[in-house]
This record gives structure tokens, C-alpha cells and sequence, in this order.
């Protein structure tokens, strides 16, 4: 079993620029695809960015390509996303997901594993 937790989220401003963290525990996550979701109020959980094991293959939604930079540090057992220039729409709960087996996934489902979310609200 792999628990993951993430951190990092809050209410900032638009333009901002926040990192959030996802740490696990239980086991090792550098063989892991990792991914980030968001859910905002009323709306199905969306894909947001993936990476694959070793830090390989990271992949983007269009609509945060450029702005947000996903990593892995395999030492600390965590992966990170980075957030810039945060606008208003990228507000929601972000999730990270673990994915045990294949290769870099955009869909939800694939995904074994995941932590309980943290809240971000960009104000305009």
C-alpha cells in the first residue's frame, strides 16, 4: 500500500506562484507513474500533469503547459508540482494520484492510489 499526502495548497492571488507537494509512505514511489489532478466545484476530476518513474516523460494539459512544472525527488519520496502565473480558473482541490504499473497516464482511472487532495482558491 502506498499512502499519499499532499501539501502545499491555499489562496493566493493571481500571477502567483505556489508549489505543492505530495509525499508517500508505506513504499517507495520512484518505480511509480505519478500524476496530479484537480476537481473544482460541479466538475469531473481533470488531468492536470504525469510523470513517469525516474523522473521520465512528464506530460501537460494544454491548459497548464508552460505555466506548471511537475518533478520527483526520489530521496524524499515525493513529487512536486510547480504552479506559475496561477489564475483564477486553476481553482480546486488538487489530488495526486500513484499509478503501479505502465507507463504515464492521463486518465484517472489508471491510477491506484491517492491522497486525500489540498484546496487551491486563486483570486482574481
Amino acid at each position: 500500500q502506498v499512502q499519499l499526502v499532499e501539501s502545499g495548497g491555499g489562496l493566493v492571488q493571481a500571477g502567483d506562484s505556489v508549489r505543492l507537494s505530495c509525499s508517500a509512505s508505506g513504499r517507495t514511489i520512484s518505480n511509480y507513474v505519478m500524476g496530479w489532478f484537480r476537481q473544482a466545484p460541479g466538475k469531473e476530476r481533470e488531468f492536470v500533469a504525469t510523470i513517469g518513474w525516474s523522473g521520465s516523460r512528464p506530460y501537460y494539459a494544454d491548459s497548464v503547459k508552460a505555466r506548471f512544472t511537475i518533478s520527483r525527488d526520489s530521496t524524499k519520496n515525493t513529487v512536486y508540482l510547480q504552479m506559475n502565473s496561477l489564475k483564477p480558473e486553476d481553482t480546486a482541490v488538487y489530488y495526486c494520484g500513484a499509478r503501479r504499473l505502465g507507463i504515464v497516464s492521463t486518465s484517472a482511472a489508471d491510477y491506484d492510489y491517492w491522497g486525500q487532495g489540498t484546496q487551491v482558491t486563486v483570486s482574481s
